[in-house]
């Protein structure tokens, strides 16, 4: 295997693997750059269907290449990658009209694990591990870390994992909700999400955008504005075949057939 970013396609779904596993999968500029033009080119492509994140190796993610970073130290603007990579990585993948299932074998720390909370579901095995480690290098949060935890675990919550940056383990994960599944063998973590995956990219993959969108929405405005936009992705899910299909489909016992159409 080579480059630092894995991508393979299965039947609608798009399997995308971080591929730095000497490093733990931690977050170079030429990873970030390719995580987000990957992000991109799926958001257009009608063949994927729903997306698998996932780190080869032991861990998922453990966030910035440190190494990488300390030759930044010196100049003038040592975080500017936040500006340059991070948030336009967060957007593309928050974004991303098609669902997202991160397969987060071992640990996923830092900006690693704000990859992982942008995504719409995650599954994890005994291995698994968050750490919201910016403090203990006396950083704040990126990623959209501070955007998703709290809408994940509340605010008190959030701020003791990142004040406190102290490491989750899988069992607790799960009771926090920051993971959808937790399974029994860390083998079996990728194969569990590429089968979820599979599961959704069989569905209605418009209106599961249009679900993603109205979610991004609908606790951060007024009642009026999560009606408008409920109103836009109606409207939108209202209009394609697989509304219309599978709504015959339902009226007459039969089981649905969905095209992304």
């Amino acid at each position: 295997m080579s480059g630092p970013l894995l991508v393979d396609r299965a039947e609608g779904v798009v399997t995308v693997t971080m591929n730095r596993p000497e490093s733990l999968n931690s977050l170079d500029v030429a990873l970030k750059e390719a995580l987000r033009e990957t992000f991109l080119e799926l958001a257009g492509d009608p063949a994927c269907r729903a997306v698998v994140l996932t780190g080869a190796g032991r861990a998922f993610c453990v966030g910035q290449d440190l190494r990488e970073h300390i030759a930044a130290l010196g100049g003038d603007a040592p975080l500017d990658t936040v500006e340059k990579h991070y948030n336009p990585l967060a957007l593309a993948l928050a974004e991303l009209p098609k669902p997202v299932i991160a397969a987060v074998r071992g640990a996923a720390a830092g900006a690693g694990a704000g990859l992982a909370f942008l995504s719409d579901l995650r599954i994890g095995g005994p291995a698994t591990s968050y750490l919201m480690a910016f403090a203990r290098v006396g950083l704040a949060a990126d990623t959209a870390v501070s955007w998703t935890l709290p809408r994940m675990v509340g605010s008190a919550k959030a701020a003791e994992l990142l004040l406190l940056a102290e490491p989750v383990p899988a069992a607790e994960a799960l009771r926090l909700g920051l993971l959808t599944k937790l399974v029994d063998d860390d083998e079996q973590v990728l194969p569990a999400a590429q089968e979820l995956a599979a599961r959704l990219a069989a569905g209605p993959t418009i209106a599961y955008g249009q679900i993603k969108r109205e979610l991004s929405h609908g606790s951060t405005g007024t009642l009026a504005d999560a009606l408008d936009v409920e109103l836009a992705a109606q409207t939108v899910a209202g209009r394609t075949a697989d509304h219309r299909d599978s709504t015959h489909a339902f009226v007459n016992k039969q089981k649905p057939l969905f095209h992304g159409a």
